[in-house]
């Protein structure tokens, strides 16, 4: 997965938690991604978006790992704006993205499609209770859609993920990795 190293940046504080994930994705065979709360970049000067490392920059790391493994990322993000900026970061790999501007638990609700690796990052955690109901109801409607080696990665933990994880476990879900900012979870405790 040499496509990585260019997203081993110091600013790219998740990178590890990345890194850890699309090693199991690679092992387990994984190529359908749905993410919820697309990259947007950081806005400079008004006028244009640049990358924004902090973020972790998900949605262009994830649309090169579907095409490298000629799979498939959803992107979901209720922000028209978040969605055209995703669209500019990705453009070159556009042919592997469905973007979707709704809200992510009514896209979740309607999605038919089986889940590989689930991307929980909508809503920002500045209000955790608000943020963590979010979060429940997001993988409350998207369990359907995961099978035995699915992975789930939740970001923001603690102000995001605290109803999400004991839901997981409580439907047996493990911990595979975490760090800091992230956790990653699975039905199949496995990781190498």
């Amino acid at each position: 997965m040499k496509f990585l190293n260019q997203f081993n940046n110091p600013k790219n504080i998740r990178f590890d938690s990345f890194k850890k994930t699309f090693e199991i994705c690679e092992k387990r065979n994984l190529k359908i991604i749905v993410e919820t709360g697309t990259s947007r970049g950081k806005r400079k000067f008004y006028i244009f978006n640049s990358l924004n490392w902090k973020d972790g920059m998900s949605t262009i790391m994830f649309a090169e790992y579907v095409k490298n493994k000629e799979g498939f990322l959803y992107t979901c993000d209720i922000s028209i704006s978040n969605i055209q900026a995703a669209k500019k970061f990705t453009k070159q790999f556009s042919n592997y993205i469905s973007y979707n501007i709704d809200d992510s638990i009514n896209f979740l609700n309607k999605f038919t499609n089986t889940i590989d690796l689930l991307y929980l990052d909508s809503l920002d955690g500045h209000d955790p209770k608000r943020a963590s109901n979010h979060q429940l109801e997001e993988i409350k409607n998207s369990i359907k859609n995961l099978h035995a080696n699915s992975l789930v990665l939740l970001d923001d933990k603690g102000t995001k993920t605290n109803l999400s994880i004991d839901f997981l476990i409580n439907n047996n879900f493990h911990i595979l990795y975490e760090t800091n900012y992230q956790v990653l979870l699975s039905k199949n405790k496995e990781i190498n």
